[in-house]
């Protein structure tokens, strides 16, 4: 036998889960105001519990809130928990292959960064110039779009090497090439025409 969850609103009206659901399909914006409020902690629980970083979890938990709103006509009332739940772990694993793939995409982009630039590697001014690339990008990071920063970071910073920064993300080394060689093309676009 299903048990209803009861809330309690002022005045101390006692409501249960499905009433305020109903409430909420006829459009009671505060009934979906006093929902959040109640499931609010508990869904960003279970989303932090996949993301293990608070700040992502916050957003990620109001995707699933509107994710919710959006579905819920077609809520057959059968445990909202359990329902809920799926919906916060869906958006969880979403949001982390969303950044798995952008850290992939940055990786491709910026390839060419260091190989067109490898006979220059070879002169005795190479280490000045390096260390001259590497101070301009990061004053200029904020500019980059976010899908380029990790592997920017990853190369210029932590000095990885491709097959690192491949081995790191699962991903083939071609795959890495690619990701820097599109950075260092959009460098060169908005940057100028630095030797990237």
């Amino acid at each position: 036998m299903r048990t209803s969850v009861h809330i309690y609103r002022e005045g101390g009206e006692d409501i249960s889960d499905d009433q305020l659901i109903q409430q909420i399909k006829s459009g009671d914006g505060a009934a979906f105001r006093q929902f959040v409020q109640k499931y609010q902690s508990y869904l960003l629980g279970v989303v932090n519990s996949v993301l293990h970083h608070p700040k992502d979890a916050e957003d990620v938990t109001q995707e699933v809130f509107v994710q919710i709103y959006l579905s819920l006509p077609n809520y057959r009332s059968e445990g909202l928990k359990t329902w809920m739940t799926r919906i916060a772990v869906n958006k969880a694993i979403d949001f982390k292959r969303r950044q798995k793939r952008q850290r992939e995409e940055l990786t491709e982009s910026i390839e060419g960064i260091y190989a067109s630039d490898a006979l220059a590697a070879e002169s005795a001014e190479t280490p000045v110039m390096e260390r001259e690339q590497k101070s301009q990008v990061r004053r200029r990071m904020r500019e980059m779009p976010g899908n380029y920063r990790g592997v920017i970071e990853a190369y210029y910073f932590e000095e990885k090497s491709y097959q690192q920064i491949a081995d790191e993300q699962g991903v083939a080394l071609k795959s890495v090439e690619s990701k820097l060689y599109r950075a260092k093309q959009w460098m060169r676009k908005h940057w100028g025409e630095e030797p990237w």
